[in-house]
């Protein structure tokens, strides 16, 4: 598990690859990641964009932004949680995702960056 904490909130991410969705063959891979983000700090945020960039093995690299996670703008009082699972897809069977969430403190409406750790996704069997 992959974890980082920013401005008192903490983010933990596992990664899945899921077989079933993949077709090697065609190069093409499929993986889940649950996220979990902790809100450690003593004010209310709301999680209001994400940005992702995802690197293949061979070199493709993206990058994806948009508003919310997994259609919600969640809002975390102090010690609550919010847990979600999303995924990607690769063209090769390694690779690593990394990024940010737009945290806004409800307070006073101030906006801050929260790391998210970079994690690898490795098709099961690939690494010892």
């Amino acid at each position: 598990m992959a974890t980082k904490i920013t401005g008192g909130v903490k983010v933990s991410v596992e990664t899945y690859y899921q077989p079933q969705f993949s077709d090697p063959r065609l190069n093409y891979y499929v993986f889940a990641y649950h996220i979990t983000i902790e809100n450690n700090s003593e004010h209310t945020v709301q999680l209001k964009r994400r940005h992702w960039i995802i690197i293949d093995a061979d070199g493709q690299h993206r990058e994806v932004e948009g508003e919310g996670v997994v259609g919600e703008q969640p809002i975390l009082m102090a010690g609550q949680v919010f847990k979600y699972v999303s995924g990607c897809n690769l063209s090769c069977d390694i690779g690593k995702m990394y990024g940010s969430y737009e945290m806004q403190k409800l307070s006073d409406n101030k906006k801050f960056k929260v790391r998210i750790p970079e994690f690898l996704m490795i098709t099961n069997g690939k690494c010892n």
